[in-house]
């Protein structure tokens, strides 16, 4: 073709990035790669190797050692063996060390992004132009927050030990987000990329070692699933930090619940791209572009459901379907190319199988005519309409370049459409109205919302999900404190294992209400549950018999079952409104609970009296009228912030409660340690099933009359008495409960861990340790608050 045709074409020419120096790197090292533990190169200790290969080409690139549980046992041993003097550097000298990544991340750019992108299979423009600069800014970033560290973080030390385990679609970005904060905050790390794209990160490995980067610090440990596994159970680990798939997010939280170990996880997606009817079209067309057929869809916080205002779709169809049709698919190493390689086979036989299930369920397919390399992992970006709500492809993550499009008619059917899938990891709201699309944003279930942009990343912006997409957040403030603990609670003992009833003691201690044992006197203390703010009796129709220290028999108790909880987790979501209440008007509800709380002190204190002493039961109620006011007085204040990301763009992190919350409430401190737990909670817009102290929970009837003169919504707060291990098993296992708080023995939080697998609700607990309930700094303050919330960071674009 000659250069006149060419300028009448208009047509992209190949431009092949050269990837010599590249394949000199892999040259250098023989194509053949060991384990890097202790600061040094080492074999695995089975001697086992597998390729990896370059996806655009299905050629090998090298052998990579295959670790196993000996070699995680070396790098965690390696690790621990640093801890201490890295620990001990002063924040300075290990601002430093993270200044000199950064530095060598950009000396060392384009070979990292070559290497990406030969390794990964995504185009050498988004490995060149985003993921290396990226992860030169989280470095850089972090080394600001090693030098701030002691001055903003007074009274918090280093988890310890990190085993932190990245996916293989943006490898060395993730391994940045990961190890950059765990180095700030004086942790060690033991690190296992994934099998498919191990390379960068031993590249990163060289880096260490050029930074001069104390030996055993940083540890890299390549293999497959079973590596990951030895990580994850290995006993000396401290902190596990996750990013993958919520059907592995859910293996290792099963695997840790018997530990102390702290657990991050960035999970799964099916983020949703709302388009109104007032966007600007052609602007959203380009943002969906990016958000869905950005590195092949290979993407968590993908925008892969398309949910479009009924009164535009045909157009913007239109649209999408002429964009699509200019997509160039080709060798990633071309700076011309749009969408490179799918990872590997594996992952493109997938694909291909759930868009053939999408099309077998009534959606419609359409593909551009387009020509897919001979060689390689390809498949061309796919759009799929008239998809069903409840359709395979709306519900379950592909992680290829598949969208999927239904329509809406209301922003109220938008926000519903939008929230209904069992993730919540990230969202986009197109609208010319700012009005409208803040509404819809502070609405939607998601870690992160765009606003008429997508995909905006930034060190300084916290990102992660709710529901299964995961619990914790990488960047930002928020995501230092993943990598930190108060130094007091980490070093705190344990607690005296709890005496569990025996069938026996049940069988003894159970009566019905209705037919009382006629041989003892009546007993006029019988509390009700507290369920939707009304008094309720137990669907079980049985109590319990509450006892003083001497043996007295004060009261009974209901005894609550599985319906009940159900019954307080429904009263709970009709209680929705508390957060949306204004933080003002919580907080005045809180201090009208403290006022009366105040007023009935002599009477409540004397009842509690009885079965912890007079002594206990005074400091109790006269510390519980101050932890309400605290938290009546938080409530307007536990601000989130305002970023400014090196975009035009502002980044709104807003404190969000988690939603509805189960409380397993601590036997030591009846009153006091339930409104420890409680009023945190509220303060900041949950609503909560408690279940209070089995020490005494006839607290409760004190406790309803206190809310219901406090104007407290009913709902808003759901008292069920009973045996907490039992009715623990069904708070954790409910998948209407966002959250679950429980404070025992190790038995007990381990258990509530285990059992709460299955929507991956977050858990918080005193790891069967002390906590000093009368002692305000532990006892109440930022830390709980924090473990109340989760962030959401709104990302607004300003200016023309």
């Amino acid at each position: 073709m000659s250069i006149a045709e060419k300028f009448a074409a208009m047509e992209y020419g190949p431009a092949p990035e050269d990837p010599k120096e590249a394949a000199a790197w892999l040259e250098r090292h023989g194509r053949h790669f060991g384990l890097f533990i202790g600061g040094a190169w080492q074999a695995p200790a089975a001697g086992e190797y597998f390729d990896t290969l370059d996806p655009s080409n299905g050629e090998k690139l090298a052998a990579v050692a295959q670790g196993g549980s000996a070699d995680i046992n070396a790098a965690v041993g390696a690790a621990r063996a640093a801890l201490p003097k890295w620990r001990a550097l002063t924040p300075h000298a290990r601002a430093r060390y993270l200044y000199a990544l950064a530095r060598l991340v950009q000396k060392h750019s384009r070979l990292l992004a070559v290497l990406e992108t030969m390794d990964n299979g995504k185009p050498i423009r988004e490995s060149r132009d985003i993921d290396i600069p990226l992860v030169a800014r989280h470095f850089y970033y972090h080394a600001g927050w090693a030098q701030l560290l002691n001055q903003e973080f007074p009274g918090y030390e280093p988890c310890g030990v990190v085993g932190q385990i990245i996916p293989w679609n943006f490898p060395l970005l993730m391994l940045a987000w990961k190890i950059a904060p765990a180095l700030a905050t004086g942790n060690t790390v033991v690190l296992k990329p994934a099998e498919f794209t191990p390379l960068t990160a031993l590249a990163f490995a060289e880096l260490c070692q050029e930074a001069g980067l104390p030996a055993g610090v940083v540890n890299i440990v390549t293999g497959d699933g079973s590596t990951g596994e030895a990580l994850v159970k290995h006993p000396d680990v401290d902190k596990i930090a996750f990013t993958g798939s919520t059907e592995v997010g859910r293996a290792i939280r099963n695997a840790t619940a018997g530990s102390h170990k702290r657990l991050s996880l960035e999970l799964g997606g099916k983020s949703p791209f709302i388009i109104f009817e007032d966007a600007d079209l052609d602007s959203a067309v380009e943002g969906l572009v990016d958000g869905i057929w950005f590195n092949q869809g290979q993407v968590c916080c993908a925008g892969s459901r398309l949910l479009m205002q009924e009164s535009i779709a045909e157009t913007l169809l239109s649209k999408i379907r002429d964009r699509m049709s200019t997509l160039r698919i080709g060798s990633p190493l071309d700076k011309a190319i749009d969408i490179g390689a799918i990872v590997a086979r594996v992952q493109l036989d997938r694909i291909e199988r759930m868009v053939a299930q999408g099309v077998a369920e009534g959606a419609t397919c359409w593909q551009p005519q387009v020509v897919l390399p001979s060689r390689g992992f390809y498949f061309p970006p796919t759009l799929l309409s008239n998809v069903h709500p409840t359709s395979i492809v709306a519900q379950q993550e592909i992680f290829g370049p598949v969208l999927a499009a239904m329509t809406f008619r209301t922003p109220k059917e938008a926000v519903e459409l939008a929230n209904n899938t069992v993730y919540g990891l990230a969202s986009c709201v197109w609208s010319e109205n700012v009005n409208l699309a803040l509404h819809v944003a502070a609405q939607l279930k998601a870690g992160v919302v765009w606003v008429n942009c997508t995909n905006l990343f930034d060190a300084a912006c916290g990102f992660g999900g709710y529901r299964e997409s995961g619990y914790g957040r990488e960047g930002g403030r928020e995501g230092l404190l993943e990598y930190m603990e108060p130094t007091w609670f980490k070093h705190a003992p344990a607690l005296p294992v709890a005496t569990s009833p025996s069938a026996a003691q049940l069988a003894g201690q159970v009566q019905t209400e209705d037919k009382p044992d006629a041989s003892r006197p009546t007993i006029d203390r019988t509390v009700k549950l507290y369920i939707g703010g009304k008094q309720a009796r137990p669907d079980s129709g049985y109590s319990m018999e509450v006892h003083a220290p001497d043996g007295r028999l004060l009261g009974e108790a209901p005894l609550g079952n599985r319906k009940d909880i159900r019954n307080a987790v429904e009263a709970s979501r009709k209680a929705e409104a508390w957060a949306k209440a204004t933080a003002h008007n919580r907080a005045q509800v809180l201090y009208y609970c403290a006022e009366n709380l105040a007023q009935r002190s002599g009477e409540i204190g004397q009842r509690l009296a009885a079965v912890v002493g007079d002594q206990q039961a005074a400091a109790e109620v006269e510390l519980g009228i101050e932890r309400i006011f605290s938290y009546a007085a938080w409530a307007d204040k536990f601000d989130g912030a305002v970023h400014n990301p090196p975009f035009r763009n502002i980044a709104i992190a807003m404190n969000e409660p988690l939603g509805t919350v189960g409380v397993i409430c601590p036997l030591e401190a009846p009153l006091l340690g339930f409104l420890s737990l409680v009023m945190p909670l509220l303060a900041v817009g949950n609503t909560v099933i408690a279940v209070p102290s089995e020490r005494y929970p006839l607290i409760t009837g004190d406790l309803y009359q206190l809310f219901d003169t406090s104007d407290l919504p009913g709902g808003a707060i759901n008292i069920v008495t009973g045996y907490a291990s039992q009715l623990l098993k069904t708070l954790a296992e409910h998948d209407d409960v966002d959250g679950l708080w429980c404070y025992g023995d190790e038995a007990g939080v381990a258990a509530a861990k285990a059992m709460s697998t299955g929507n991956l609700k977050q858990v918080w607990t005193n790891e069967g340790r002390v906590i000093d309930w009368f002692n305000p700094k532990q006892a109440e303050g930022r830390w709980f608050l924090e473990h109340a919330t989760q962030v959401k960071n709104i990302w607004v674009p300003y200016g023309e």
